[in-house]
């Protein structure tokens, strides 16, 4: 029995001479058989299977399905007058939506999260992403009169959700190493700002083809189902830790793992820097589009949806084309501008972190200055606000990936998860909601006071902002000597046998 530096036990310190590749067994000594026969159909299938079971396309598939993960989260966002209007609720009525939905998929992450580090994982996830499209298309079908199990559905809807993003980056940390990790991370995390604005794009341009807001709920179920299906039948699951060579019979308590993780200072920091993020990412998710819907009927540019008939979406299209795009660019910008930072400091991963979160909070406070006067100019500064504040997604994962050894990171993805979710979105839908009514209150109810009123709830979001940038600079502090003590325990859990070849992935 072995113990680690930081006084946690680990079960299965010997190493094994079986050989494991992400297709099976095999033994070192094996040899091909002299007697070679025509294979039977039926090989041949189970074969071509295990070709397409590649860690490339695994990393697809699971980008496919985070992509599904965040269309379906927004999809109502991009319907949010529809809804509003349809059961007669109040601004913060429906960020109430986005809230349950977050409190549920928070509270149920640290539970799949332990699953995760224990049990096959794409099960799980199939499951996952089975259950969420299940309960959305059920949920397009509640009446009016029944506001409370819409909102449920929605907290049903995000326990679904959680699996899928606690679990599948770890999958992809145990299928490559060092840089193209990052580049796959990367990859996956576009799935974000992707997801999202396709969210706003499906859900509003389904609601303008059918007449009806109820059918954006009934697209993403469909895709889901299908996400599932093929993270059953092409996804592997690696070994824990194997693309570092650890094998994955190595495992601590829970509580071990817990004790690791709150004194590792770097991971603290950074997930505390993932709460500002997700504060602006949700209240801006859920708000912007109809705070610029107000802009323009302060312009008298557009005129208030009627009650019989369907609000405009334009906003919502534009804001998640936008989307779409800073994603695409903020992710690829950020790895690139790592990949040549870390050529000069070896800090580099939280230092890009802290300067886009600051030079974001100056873009986004100037949406708020310009929105009245000019809705270009307020989509100008969203487009290089959104930019930059996702610079850091796919960086924050790596930073985990660093600092946090193989067989803990499905609980350190969940709790992280947990974190900035319990401060950050999980209340900022609902707080800018409630602000923007009690200021409403306050004075008599007009067009431009609305307007307003939500503009001034929506101005916490820069200084969240800022204070996320300064956890990052934290962060920066002590990534070095948390990342070297987390190369020390992968090289006490690494094999010491020389005489074991492992296969090339």
């Amino acid at each position: 029995m072995c113990v680690e530096s930081d006084g946690c036990e680990i079960e299965g310190c010997s190493s094994s001479d079986e050989v494991r590749t992400l297709s099976g067994s095999m033994s070192p000594a094996l040899t091909p058989s002299p007697d070679l026969h025509p294979c039977k159909p039926g090989h041949k299938f189970r074969a071509a299977l295990l070709r397409c079971r590649s860690p490339a396309a695994a990393a697809g598939i699971l980008t496919f399905g985070n992509i599904l993960n965040y269309m379906d989260r927004y999809t109502v966002a991009g319907v949010v007058q529809d809804i509003q209007k349809h059961f007669d609720q109040t601004d913060s009525g429906v960020g109430l939506l986005q809230t349950v939905f977050i409190c549920s998929f928070m509270v149920a992450a640290p539970i799949f999260g332990y699953l995760g580090d224990r049990f096959n994982r794409k099960v799980i996830l199939s499951c996952g992403i089975f259950f969420w499209s299940i309960v959305t298309l059920l949920s397009s079908f509640i009446s009016k009169e029944h506001y409370w199990l819409f909102v449920l559905s929605r907290g049903l809807v995000g326990i679904g959700e959680s699996s899928y993003s606690s679990i599948s980056p770890t999958i992809i940390g145990d299928l490559f190493t060092n840089n193209s990790r990052t580049m796959m991370l990367s990859v996956f995390y576009l799935a974000i700002p992707l997801g999202s604005g396709l969210g706003y794009i499906l859900g509003s341009s389904a609601k303008v083809a059918a007449g009806d807001w109820h059918w954006a709920l009934r697209v993403s179920p469909v895709l889901g189902l299908t996400a599932g299906t093929l993270i059953l039948v092409f996804v592997p699951e690696p070994k824990r830790g194997s693309a570092d060579q650890i094998g994955g019979r190595y495992r601590t308590s829970w509580c071990c793992d817990m004790k690791a993780l709150a004194k590792n200072r770097s991971y603290v920091f950074s997930s505390l820097a993932s709460a500002a993020v997700s504060f602006a990412t949700g209240a801006f998710g859920m708000w912007i589009p109809l705070y610029l819907t107000r802009a323009q009927e302060v312009q008298k540019t557009a005129v208030p949806c009627g009650k019989n008939q369907i609000c405009n979406s334009t906003d919502s299209m534009i804001f998640g084309g936008i989307t779409c795009v800073t994603g695409l660019l903020g992710v690829v910008i950020g790895a690139a501008t790592t990949r040549l930072c870390r050529q000069k400091t070896e800090r580099a991963d939280p230092l890009v972190c802290a300067v886009s979160m600051l030079g974001s909070a100056i873009f986004i406070c100037l949406i708020f200055v310009v929105a009245k006067k000019s809705i270009i100019g307020a989509y100008v500064c969203i487009f290089i606000g959104e930019t930059l504040l996702f610079l850091n997604w796919a960086i924050t994962a790596d930073i985990l990936m660093f600092v946090v050894i193989p067989t803990r990171r499905a609980t350190a993805v969940a709790f992280q998860g947990f974190t900035s979710h319990l401060l950050g979105d999980a209340g900022s839908p609902y707080l800018i909601g409630l602000i923007s009514d009690s200021l409403q209150k306050s004075y008599a109810t007009s067009t431009l006071w609305k307007f307003l009123s939500l503009g001034y709830a929506l101005m916490l979001c820069p200084f969240i902002i800022v204070l996320g940038g300064m956890f990052f600079l934290a962060t920066a502090l002590f990534f070095l000597d948390d990342r070297e003590k987390a190369d020390r325990h992968l090289a006490q859990l690494t094999p010491r046998s020389s005489s074991v070849k492992v296969g090339q992935i």
